[in-house]
This record gives structure tokens, C-alpha cells and sequence, in this order.
């Protein structure tokens, strides 16, 4: 006790150093965090709980990883596609760190792996698309295009102790000037081309279904004048009356003068058939 208190100053001081190594020995993890605890630079355990750790002053370091899900932006990419297009693609993934220790090893820090997974990313993205249309943007196809880029990508990002969630372009677009106007014009005259074509085998159609209603009709007729010679006559004449005496679609309102006779033959069907 008396040298406590002839060295004050001495007690003070290794009391300050007492909590600083405490406090530098404990961390409070949190729920959207994990950690890689290094001892000279070597892995030597895993933090995945959260609560308080406890670690040894100025020999251990944690490395902390986020837990949660994270976006990989794209820089906007310069893609040609099947049909000759240069299109202009802005797209991003979004991963999660699945594995702390192996990313550790790989990259030592999320930021490294993004630079890593960003051109990786471009990469896949050219390639996919560079083997489809720009139509196939457009259409149902795009999910399987997405899918088949985040596979690809997701092969690479497990090296790093990563899963690849999503992947997903923003904007695929024809850049502004001719090209967008070129690739507009093409697209007015191939549908045009197509809407031509359908016209053409609808005309064909039309033809071939007023062609079979014509030799069904005839069939009918010589059918109908085999069984009853009369009533086929009776049935011309009535035809014939119609397009004589009525005016026809071309001439509406046109009016036909014929003078017969009161016998003529002709008018045979007004006088009860001849008799």
C-alpha cells in the first residue's frame, strides 16, 4: 500500500493500460456481419454469431465480411449481336459472401472480389448476348439469357467463397444517331415484308376456299338437275331473271328496260312453265 501511494502515477497509468487491452481484446459482432480473425496475417478462426468476441490484443485482427446481399455494378458494355446490332448493355449482379474463409484466401476484402467479378460479369454478358438477336431481348428468351449469365458467372465467383443471387441487365438500347435510326428502318420494312406475306396467303387462302365452295356448289347442281330436270330449270331461269332485269352491284340505281313479247319464250317461267 505505501508504494501505491508514493507512486500514484505508476497505478493510474497501468490502470489505463488494463481497460485499453479489455476493450482492445473484445468486439461486439452484429447480426449483418461475419468475420475472419487473423493472427500475423494467418486465418486462424471464423466470427459467424453475433454477440461479443473475444481476441488477443495487438496479435489478433478481424477481417469483418457483410453478411448481406450486395450489388455488382457494370460499367455500360458495347455488345454485338447476331444480327449485326451494337447495342449499348448497363447490367449488374447481386451476390452474397457464402464462404468468409475462402474469400479471405482469394481476395482478403469484399472490394477485391468486385473488382475480380466485374469484368467477369462483362465478359459472360458479351458472350451470351453475342450469340442471340437484339429480338431476343425483347422476348420470353431474355430469363434464360439471365440464367445462363449467372451460371457462368456463378462458376467463377465460388472460387472467391461468393454466390452469384441475381443478375439483371437495366438497359439494352441501340446507341442515339444512325445506327438507331438504321436499325428502326429495318425493323419498319421487315414487318411490312411480313405483313405482305400474310396478305398474300390470305388471297391464297380466300382462292382456294372459293374454289372448293364453287365445285361443291356444282356438284350440288348437277346432283339436283339429275333428280329434278324442272326445278333445275326453274332455278337457271330464276338466275337468269335476276341478272337481266335487276341491276347489278357495279350499277346502283341503274334500271334495265327489256320489251318481250307477252309469249316470248324467254318469259316462259311468268306464264305457270309453258303451260
Amino acid at each position: 500500500m505505501d508504494s501505491i501511494r508514493r507512486h500514484p502515477l505508476a497505478l493510474a497509468l497501468a490502470a489505463v493500460v488494463l481497460l485499453f487491452l479489455v476493450l482492445s481484446s473484445v468486439s461486439i459482432v452484429p447480426e449483418t456481419r461475419q468475420g475472419v480473425v487473423t493472427r500475423v496475417g494467418k486465418p486462424v478462426r471464423l466470427v459467424t454469431s453475433a454477440g461479443l468476441n473475444f481476441s488477443l490484443p495487438f496479435i489478433e485482427n478481424i477481417v469483418w465480411i457483410d453478411k448481406r446481399v450486395r450489388d455488382l455494378d457494370m460499367d455500360t458494355q458495347q455488345v454485338l449481336s447476331t444480327d449485326q446490332r451494337r447495342l449499348e448493355v448497363d447490367a449488374f449482379a447481386r451476390y452474397r459472401v457464402v464462404n468468409p474463409l475462402r474469400m479471405y484466401l482469394a481476395a482478403r476484402s469484399v472490394e477485391r472480389v468486385e473488382e475480380q467479378l466485374a469484368p467477369i460479369l462483362g465478359s459472360q454478358l458479351r458472350n451470351e448476348l453475342g450469340k442471340r438477336p437484339f429480338a431476343a431481348l425483347l422476348s420470353p428468351e431474355r430469363t434464360g439469357l439471365m440464367d445462363n449469365i449467372q451460371a457462368g458467372l456463378n462458376r467463377v465467383a465460388n472460387q472467391y467463397g461468393v454466390e452469384i443471387v441475381d443478375v439483371r441487365i437495366k438497359k439494352a438500347d441501340l446507341p442515339d444517331g444512325t445506327p438507331l435510326d438504321t436499325a428502326y428502318e429495318q425493323m419498319r420494312t421487315a414487318r411490312q415484308q411480313e405483313a405482305r406475306s400474310i396478305q398474300a396467303e390470305g388471297r391464297k387462302q380466300a382462292q382456294i376456299i372459293r374454289a372448293e365452295a364453287d365445285a361443291q356448289a356444282a356438284r350440288i347442281y348437277a346432283a339436283s338437275f339429275g333428280k329434278d330436270p324442272q326445278f333445275y330449270n326453274f332455278y337457271r331461269a330464276m338466275q337468269s331473271y335476276q341478272s337481266t332485269f335487276l341491276p347489278n352491284g357495279d350499277d346502283k340505281g341503274a334500271a334495265t328496260t327489256v320489251v318481250l313479247s307477252p309469249d316470248n319464250e324467254y318469259l316462259r317461267e311468268f306464264n305457270g312453265r309453258g303451260e
